[in-house]
Formats: structure tokens, sequence, C-alpha cells
């Protein structure tokens, strides 16, 4: 598909029931997993990563239709602590997506999943990251830009 997109607005949204897991296991049965910022309400943390993802979107997607992409979030799977600092695991992101023309509403992509996996080392590795200013929060907001960009160009 030829896509010249311009993003021009971006809405996140949630599914409703969402289970959000604070358990340290190695693998919490949830839909939400989340340790990249403190203790705290995950989803709107989870919804400032997608929407700075978008606003660095922004500059880049600058083509001839002007869209407004919707996102409704359905997984979001990170790594529990006692995961990252020892064996790793993999941040699973999944979310429906459409994209509607921004001026007229009228659906130019029907809504579609969306799946990426992001490695998560694990160990000294997973600390070495950190200490470079690779925190979870930022190599997870940079695959969220990278994600959504892949869907858009």
């Amino acid at each position: 598909m030829d896509r010249s997109y311009a993003l021009r607005r971006f809405n996140f949204n949630a599914l409703s029931g969402l289970t959000v897991s604070e358990e340290e296991s190695f693998y919490p049965t949830a839909d939400i997993v989340w340790r990249g910022d403190p203790l705290g309400p995950r989803i709107p943390q989870i919804a400032a990563m997608f929407e700075e993802a978008a606003a660095r979107n922004r500059g880049v997607l600058n083509g001839a239709v002007p869209v407004v992409v919707d996102v409704t979030l359905v997984r979001f799977h990170g790594v529990t602590n006692r995961t990252r600092y020892t064996v790793g695991g993999v941040y699973n992101v999944v979310f429906d997506m459409t994209v509607r023309n921004a001026d007229t509403g009228m659906v130019i992509e029907a809504p579609r999943r969306v799946a990426g996996n992001l490695d998560a080392p694990g160990g000294a590795s997973a600390t070495e990251l950190d200490n470079a200013g690779q925190t979870q929060k930022v190599r997870v907001t940079d695959f969220l830009t990278s994600l959504l960009r892949a869907q858009l160009v």
C-alpha cells in the first residue's frame, strides 16, 4: 500500500477490563506488566509512552494525506524486576490501530491488530543498559516510535 500520511492527531485508549500485575514472579499472568516507571497507574504511564512515540513521528510523517491514528491497547507485557535482573525476556506489545482522514473522519485503514516484541536483556546486560541511559522506558519508547512509524509508512 502506498502511504503518504501526515500525522495530525493520535488517540490512545485501552480495552476495558485489562488486568494489571505488580507481582514479581518471572511471568505474571496479566495483560499489563510494566516496571519502567515508579509504582503507579500503569495504563496512563503506557499511554504517555505511546503519545511520545506519536509526537516523535509527527515530524517524520509529513506526507500529503492528513491522518488521525486511533490506538487501542490490548496487551503490554514487559518484564518484572525479578526477570529483568536474572534471565531477561521480551516486551510484548499488542494494540489495534485505525487510520482515519483527519479532515473527513473517513476510515482509510480499517482496524487491525499490531503486535511487536522487543528483547529485554537480563542480568548484567540490563544493568549496563541502565547505566548507559538506556532504561526500560527509553528503550520501550524508542521501540514504540519505530513500531508506529513502520505501520504508517
